[in-house]
């Protein structure tokens, strides 16, 4: 049995994990302040799919090359001080959204918002890996990506919801009071984020690997896991973001639901989605992440190419809609311990905030690319055909997570 002295940092982690849970949701919430209003958007502002779609690349772009830099802030400076920038820029963008008057100005509501959510990941992880005994990091991913995933899913009804009852324009100033509350939260429990004593410091000059040799700041990209952990992020999130931004037009079109009954079916994605990375936080446990990651991702494909291909009466796609989510969820927990073995195996805690920032680029290079890349069908009307680059990109990213278990080597102690 553990000591008494074991229970305080189960308190301590209880803190941690509830924090950043809570913020990781509101920056997930805020991945959809653009989406869930398009149907608005395009008609006041007069776009077509390709044209609103871009204001989620630039939001992607941003958002990935933040999150690159945004690692070595983490590292430099600590997670508090970027995660407050972060929701102050997610304030401003919300605000922003409640007067802009043309296209220019949505672009640069998805700029600042894309600049909000570039921090996140980095601090995000830094401050579990940092703060949460080992023996409770699966459980902590797992309620990491709960949270984001129950942000996602909030997201559409809340934005959609308000829309239609008062305005795009007064959904816009809810998520902005959403926002407010979640900095004023954050300053009040900023010491739970400060950097715990003898936690390993990153110089900006340099530092060392686990052999004690000196280091240049880069030297992590030298890393074949850190590199399939970021082509695994770029392929399955853009798979996602497929779904993100056109799985309700797509469920109108190919199988018939109303505009409400298709947002219903996104937001049953997300939560199943929710309820798979909570199961998965206990199937990590078990070990062999990659056998898992490709078991749930290849059950994932294979729904979505029924959802695709066959003629489904219409009360099915709710509940398949729901499996997609939940498969994939499944996969989230042991993709982030892949993760934490590439970081570690070789730099230890130091380069966290790097290591995380670089990789969870690629997820915001993925989200930038789905638009693009599928926007044009959409345009085209090629509804099927989106639905099967979805599946095969799922197949694709099991392949890399695959690779990514024979490149990251545990690390030693």
């Amino acid at each position: 049995m553990p000591p008494a002295a074991a229970l305080p940092p189960a308190s301590h982690d209880l803190e941690a994990i509830s924090l950043i849970g809570f913020v990781h949701g509101v920056s997930h919430f805020f991945h959809l302040l653009l989406p869930p209003l398009f149907p608005w958007l395009m008609k006041d502002f007069g776009l077509s799919f390709t044209g609103i779609g871009a204001t989620m690349t630039i939001f992607f772009v941003v958002s990935g090359c933040g999150q690159a830099l945004a690692g070595f802030l983490v590292d430099r400076f600590g997670a508090a001080q970027v995660l407050g920038a972060g929701i102050g820029c997610f304030l401003l963008a919300a605000l922003l959204l409640s007067v802009v008057d043309d296209y220019t100005g949505l672009t640069l509501v998805a700029a600042l918002a894309g600049l909000g959510n570039s921090v996140f990941h980095p601090a995000d992880f830094t401050v579990l890996n940092r703060h949460v005994s080992p023996p409770r990091l699966g459980h902590a991913f797992s309620i990491h990506g709960l949270s984001g995933n129950l942000g996602w899913a909030l997201a559409p009804v809340f934005m959609t919801g308000i829309a239609a009852t008062l305005g795009w324009r007064s959904a816009a100033l809810a998520a902005a009071l959403l926002a407010a509350l979640a900095l004023l939260l954050l300053f009040w429990c900023r010491r739970s984020l400060a950097d715990p004593p003898g936690s390993e410091q990153t110089n900006p000059a340099g530092g060392q690997d686990q052999a004690g040799m000196v280091t240049s700041p880069f030297a992590f990209l030298q890393s074949g896991a850190v590199w399939m952990c970021f082509a695994f992020f770029l392929l399955i999130t853009t798979a996602f973001g497929a779904i993100q931004n056109f799985a309700t037009p797509i469920l109108q079109q190919l199988h018939g639901l109303s505009l409400a009954t298709a947002a219903t079916a996104l937001s049953a994605y997300l939560v199943g989605g929710a309820a798979g990375i909570l199961s998965g936080g206990f199937l990590a446990r078990r070990g062999a992440h990659e056998r898992l990651i490709a078991t749930a991702l290849g059950t994932a494909a294979l729904l979505v190419v029924a959802l695709a291909t066959l003629p489904l009466p219409q009360w099915v796609v709710l509940p398949l809609m729901t499996g997609i989510g939940y498969c994939t969820g499944i996969a989230g927990p042991s993709r982030d311990l892949l993760v934490r073995r590439a970081a570690t195996s070789r730099f230890g805690q130091a380069a966290y905030g790097r290591v995380y920032g670089f990789v969870y680029s690629g997820l915001d290079a993925g989200l930038a690319l789905a638009p693009l890349a599928f926007g044009a069908f959409m345009d085209g009307g090629r509804f099927t055909a989106v639905l099967i680059g979805i599946a095969v990109l799922q197949g694709l990213a099991i392949l890399t997570a695959l690779r990514v278990g024979g490149a990251a080597l545990p690390a030693n102690g």
